[in-house]
């Protein structure tokens, strides 16, 4: 049997090592595939082009100005729902249905806070999202330069979530909670990954596909404790958007204006373009963005970790949400997954070489040398 190459980034082997040619080839069309949806970005509609002018500086950050003027609203003393709705019928946006208005933690949060704080606090939760992924991936990637090319990347997820501009972004605290909340999951200690996910999910309801696949992971590895904890968290989603539902009630009128819908249709290559936009990857010409982020999904497919197989799942989710439903104006949908997306490609330098070897030839010309003596 040939010998196993040993692992170049990883701690262990990858999911490839040891595959069959047969199988390496059926991973080879799965990323073949993979590359080619990716691909279709080039030809797929892409988000309202940002001027830069400044006499277009109010439509470029439209959805950011009128969150601004809600927590402002707030602050000054205003009811969120009052507040809100009336925001959002003076600068033209639904009111109808209730999910076209955001869940109130985050204004109220914010509006109970100086400006100058609530900045601190996305920092830190940037440096603990930064930290709880150094610690999740000191195992598997032992050498430093490996650990810290991955940590790279993941700042190029983060990059977007460190601009004081978007504080008022509600994706962007959900999607820096998700982050957290893998790199904090473990089969023996889950409990405060739940805690941060639960959070996410009260500042953007959206965070609850993320719930349900971390609970879906737990049925399926028979967790049964874990399973109740992240169903616990959905209970609580679901007494807060109750509630928020009942709160928009009392405020929302007949003739106000209703929201177009969520039936995008835009594809695959509309999911890794979005992501794509929001990390350090936007400068890139698009096909090799898209093509590194079909590379990270891989990557991810690569590791042989219960962590990348439920983070593989979540991108998937998402993948499929935005593909579908995704409209080209609410394509910081991607934020859910943009931070942590990265991070697969260095789990793939180790899955590419271990599909190379696999699609070679395993046989091997065994040579063994015998003594004949006398009398032998």
């Amino acid at each position: 049997m040939a010998r196993t190459p040993d692992p170049i980034w990883l701690a262990n082997p990858s999911r490839l090592a040891r595959i069959t040619r047969t199988q390496a080839r059926l991973w080879l069309i799965a990323l073949i595939v993979l590359l080619l949806a990716s691909a279709s970005a080039v030809v797929t509609p892409g988000p309202p082009v940002v001027s830069h002018d400044p006499a277009s500086a109010a439509s470029d950050r439209a959805d950011v100005l009128l969150y601004q003027q809600i927590v402002a609203g707030v602050r000054g003393g205003g009811n969120y729902y009052a507040v809100a709705s009336s925001a959002q019928r003076q600068n033209g946006y639904p009111v109808r249905p209730f999910v076209t208005m955001r869940l109130p933690t985050l204004a109220l949060l914010q509006a109970a806070l100086p400006n100058k704080v609530t900045i601190v606090l996305i920092y830190c939760l940037a440096a603990a999202a930064m930290a709880a992924w150094f610690v999740r991936l000191r195992t598997a990637l032992p050498r430093p330069a490996p650990r810290m090319i991955a940590l790279a990347l993941l700042g190029c997820g983060l990059l977007i979530c460190l601009r004081t501009d978007l504080v008022a972004f509600h994706e962007i605290w959900a999607g820096l909670l998700v982050t957290l909340s893998l790199a904090l999951w473990r089969k023996d200690a889950w409990t405060l990954a739940i805690g941060v996910a639960a959070c996410a999910m009260l500042i953007r309801e959206t965070a609850a596909l993320y719930a349900i696949i971390m609970a879906i992971a737990a049925l399926m590895s028979g967790n049964r404790r874990e399973l109740l904890g992240w169903c616990a968290a959905l209970g609580l989603l679901s007494v807060a958007v109750a509630a928020h539902y009942y709160g928009w009630s009392l405020v929302v009128r007949p003739d106000d204006p209703a929201g177009p819908g969520w039936s995008g249709m835009l594809g695959f290559g509309f999911f890794t373009k979005t992501v794509t936009l929001l990390t350090a990857l936007a400068p890139l010409p698009e096909l090799l963005g898209v093509t590194l982020v079909a590379l990270a999904i891989f990557g991810w497919a690569s590791w042989r970790d219960p962590t990348a197989i439920r983070a593989l799942a979540v991108i998937a989710a998402y993948a499929l949400l935005i593909s579908l439903f995704c409209r080209t104006d609410t394509y910081y949908w991607g934020l859910m997954v943009a931070p942590f997306t990265l991070i697969g490609l260095a789990f793939s330098i180790d899955g590419l070489r271990d599909l190379i070897v696999g699609l070679g030839d395993h046989r091997r010309v065994i040579v063994t040398k015998t003594a004949l003596g006398d009398g032998q």
